[in-house]
């Protein structure tokens, strides 16, 4: 066996090098021929069903791990969310119609006639938003925290001025009401 053949194994081999280096002179010390010397080795790496599976096992673990981090990262940022908004939200009524001005006017300049303004949880409605999906009289009532606001703020700002403001439910989470938009027109 030539020195350039060994290298050539040892550099093409999936096995750890050390050891193929071992493998192979060991196999060379009992005079096996090169070619059994590499099915000894192809076999060697070669995983069982077994290992695969475990492999594959540990690969969804962790994948199920990373989702579950996420989901509780996600429901952390939302508990905090639903706190902060829960709470007044110290803006100002003149600081709040200088900023529904502005948004106001970009809106207009790119010819529209609705925007979006905020969306919510629906947590923050004593009725988890039911009353706003059934569009039920009084559905108002169900508002808490900066939502109720904002409805507040429109009643006595901007309805006067011929605005309108809609609450709807935006998305349906598991078939359920999930977020709730509010949008301000004035068509």
């Amino acid at each position: 066996m030539h020195l350039e053949q060994l290298d050539n194994l040892w550099e093409n081999s999936g096995v750890d090098q050390i050891f193929c280096r071992i493998a192979v002179l060991h196999a060379i010390a009992k005079g096996c021929p090169m070619a059994d010397v590499k099915a000894q080795n192809a076999l060697a790496a070669f995983p069982t069903a077994k290992e695969v599976m475990e492999q594959i096992a540990l690969k969804e673990a962790e994948k199920a791990s990373a989702a579950a981090n996420e989901f509780s990262a996600a429901e952390a940022e939302k508990r905090a969310l639903i706190e902060k908004l829960s709470k007044p939200s110290g803006v100002s009524d003149e600081e709040r119609l200088a900023r529904a001005v502005a948004i106001i006017k970009r809106a207009a300049n790119n010819g529209l006639t609705e925007v979006e303004v905020v969306r919510f949880p629906n947590e923050l409605c004593t009725d988890r938003g039911r009353a706003i999906n059934q569009r039920e009289a009084g559905w108002e009532k169900t508002l808490t925290g900066y939502p109720k606001e904002l409805y507040d703020f429109w009643q006595k700002h901007l309805k006067a001025r011929g605005y309108k403001v809609g609450f709807q439910i935006v998305d349906f989470p598991g078939g359920r009401p999930g977020d709730i938009g509010i949008t301000l027109r004035w068509n």
